[in-house]
């Protein structure tokens, strides 16, 4: 009882509100309050330590990603005993893609605790995603990995996310062609070349050719957006094959 209530002499109002909105969020105690402020701290308040180096998130955003990396490894490695770890991989990639990770910071409103200069819609378009893990970081310096691998386990991926729906999601039409290509001995070939004709902004055509034989074009604005149409299209043709070896729709 005396460490839980030198934990909470908290030093003013702000401190008990953000104490009390994080035991919320996080559904434990946190020890060492400074290490969460230091999670939502952004670079442009330029705040420095006692040695002068800077203080923000993204230092906890580094350690946060490998533990969300790992916590979620091991948790898909028994979710799924009998897939090989290209399928693990797969799944993975989805959860802590970055538009995911910045939906799951959106839906838990952690931009409300980030102390910055400058408003939110000018942080860039990660921000939610990159305090969620600045968060994660966090919890792991304050109360180990135990503590880190519980809230992730029972505050997200059981709460917010649908597993069933990420197994059958496409996140990237082209790294789904190239595995299909690779797993079936197929050759691809992406030939891209530029397309703006008279338009003032540069667009790009792609053609992918598969075996020498199908092909499908994609023109965008960039390179990667012009494979991925191409790549979308060649799904299409071969949808029912690709699908049986993925699982997906």
């Amino acid at each position: 009882m005396k460490l839980i209530r030198k934990i909470t002499q908290l030093q003013d109002t702000d401190d008990e509100l953000f104490y009390g909105e994080l035991k919320k969020l996080l559904g434990f105690r946190p020890k060492n309050l400074n290490l969460y402020k230091k999670a939502f701290i952004h670079r442009s308040v330029k705040v420095l330590d006692e040695k002068g180096i800077p203080v923000n998130y993204e230092r906890m955003e580094f350690l946060g990603d490998a533990m969300l990396g790992a916590v979620i490894a091991a948790f898909l490695f028994k979710l799924f005993p009998r897939r090989d770890e290209g399928y693990l991989t797969q799944i993975r990639s989805k959860i802590v893609s970055r538009a995911h990770l910045n939906n799951l910071g959106k839906t838990l409103n952690l931009v409300r605790f980030v102390k910055s200069t400058v408003s939110a819609n000018r942080m860039g378009a990660n921000i939610h995603g990159n305090i969620f893990e600045a968060l994660v970081g966090a919890i792991y310096l304050d109360r180990g990995y135990g503590y880190c691998e519980r809230f992730i386990e029972k505050k997200v991926l059981e709460v917010y996310i649908d597993i069933p729906s990420l197994v059958t999601k496409i996140t990237s039409y082209k790294g789904m062609i190239i595995e299909w290509c690779q797993k079936t001995k197929k050759k691809l070939k992406f030939e891209t070349y530029e397309d703006s004709g008279n338009q003032p902004v540069r667009h790009y055509s792609v053609k992918l050719i598969i075996g020498g034989k199908a092909t499908t074009k994609g023109r965008a604005t960039s390179k990667k957006k012009a494979e991925e149409v191409a790549s979308k299209r060649m799904f299409f043709i071969y949808k029912e094959e690709i699908s049986a070896l993925f699982d997906v729709d």
